[in-house]
C-alpha cells in the first residue's frame, strides 16, 4: 500500500484538488495514514490538499461529485478538531437541506447539478453526509441523506439483475452479447443482494472487467472496479454484514490488485474517466484507481488482523 501511495504524491493528480477523482485518493490515504508507521506524512500530505483550497467543496452547490472530497476533511478533523476543515461542507450540506429535490431522475448532463440522477453519485455525496451527521451530531444530514439514496435506488436498481444501471440512458442499451449494460465502478439487506451478485461476476483471476456481464467484450483486466468491488466486500465482512464466504472474492481481489502494481508503485489497468465500460491497459492509471486500491488494502488489513 505504501509504494502505491508514495507514487502518487510523487506523481501529482492534473485533476483538480477538489474533484471527484482525487477524493477517493485523499480518504484511502486516511485509511493508509491511522494504519501506517508513516502517519504524519500521509496526514500532512492530506491537510495540504485541504488548505490548499481552503477546504471548500467543489463549486457545484448541489453536485454529488463536488461532495466526494470533503470525506477527507470530516476524517482528518476526526483526528485533528479544526473546525475550519469542515464549517465550508456543513455551509453546503446546509444549503441542500433546503433544497426539495423533486425532479425525476431522467438523464441530461444539466440535471446532475441538481439531482443524483448517476448511480456513482452514491458514492461521493451520501458518505459525506453521514459523515456530517456522525461529527456534528445532527441527524438531518443523515436523514436527507436516506431519502436521496433511495430516491435513486429505486429509480436505477435493478432487482432482477441486482446490479445499478449507471443512468437512465442505459435503460434499453444491450452489451454485444445482448445482455443489458453495467459498468462496474458504479441498507443491510440490498448490499448483501448485491454482494452476492458481485462476488459471482469476479473472473477466476480475480479482477472484475469493465462490464460486468459481458466480459468477453473487454477481456483486459480493470483495477478500479476491482479495487472498490474488494473494498465493499471486505468492508462487509468486517462489519458482520457478510459470511465467511466471501473471504476468497477478497483474497482473489486482492492479489489481483497486488499483481498490477508496477515496482515504482504505479497502478496499473485503470479505466479513464467515463460513463461506461470502456478499454485500458498495464500503463494506465488514475488516482482514484489508487485510491481504490488503499481502500481496499486497508479493509484487507482489518480482515487479516481479526
Amino acid at each position: 500500500m505504501t509504494i502505491v501511495a508514495d507514487w502518487q504524491l510523487a506523481n501529482p493528480s492534473p485533476h483538480k484538488p477538489y474533484e471527484w477523482q482525487v477524493a477517493p485518493f485523499w480518504a484511502g490515504l486516511y485509511e493508509l495514514a491511522v494504519r501506517s508507521n508513516s502517519r504524519q506524512k500521509y496526514l500532512d500530505a492530506i491537510r495540504r490538499n485541504g488548505e490548499s483550497i481552503q477546504w471548500q467543496p467543489g463549486p457545484g452547490p448541489f453536485l454529488a461529485d463536488d461532495h466526494a472530497i470533503t470525506q477527507s476533511y470530516f476524517l482528518l478533523y476526526r483526528l485533528e478538531h479544526d473546525s475550519r476543515m469542515i464549517e465550508p461542507a456543513l455551509a453546503r450540506f446546509g444549503q441542500m437541506l433546503q433544497a426539495p429535490f423533486a425532479e425525476s431522475l431522467e438523464f441530461n448532463d444539466e440535471k446532475t447539478m441538481r439531482e443524483w440522477v448517476w448511480c456513482d453519485a452514491l458514492f461521493m455525496s451520501p458518505p459525506a453526509l453521514a459523515l456530517a451527521t456522525s461529527t456534528t451530531g445532527d441527524g438531518r444530514y443523515a436523514r436527507l441523506m436516506d431519502r436521496l439514496w433511495w430516491k435513486t435506488t429505486d429509480y436505477l436498481y435493478d432487482k432482477q439483475e441486482r446490479l445499478f444501471y449507471r443512468d437512465s440512458r442505459f435503460f434499453d442499451q444491450r452489451e454485444r452479447n445482448g445482455k443489458k449494460v453495467f459498468w462496474s465502478r458504479g441498507i443491510v439487506a440490498l448490499f448483501q443482494e448485491m454482494a452476492q451478485r458481485i462476488a459471482g461476476l469476479q473472473g477466476p483471476d480475480g479482477y472484475w472487467r469493465a462490464s460486468l456481464l459481458d466480459p468477453e467484450s473487454r477481456p483486459i483486466p480493470e483495477t478500479s472496479g476491482t479495487g472498490f468491488f474488494t473494498y465493499a466486500l471486505a468492508w462487509g465482512m468486517n462489519e458482520g454484514l457478510l459470511g465467511r464466504e466471501y473471504e476468497p472474492s477478497v483474497r482473489r481481489g486482492w492479489s489481483a490488485l497486488v499483481r498490477a502494481v508496477q515496482p515504482s508503485g504505479k497502478l496499473g489497468y485503470v479505466q479513464r474517466v467515463g460513463d461506461q465500460p470502456g478499454d485500458t491497459g498495464p500503463e494506465q492509471t488514475e488516482i482514484y484507481g489508487a485510491g481504490a486500491f488503499l481502500l481496499a488494502g486497508s479493509e484487507v488489513f482489518r480482515l487479516v488482523a481479526r
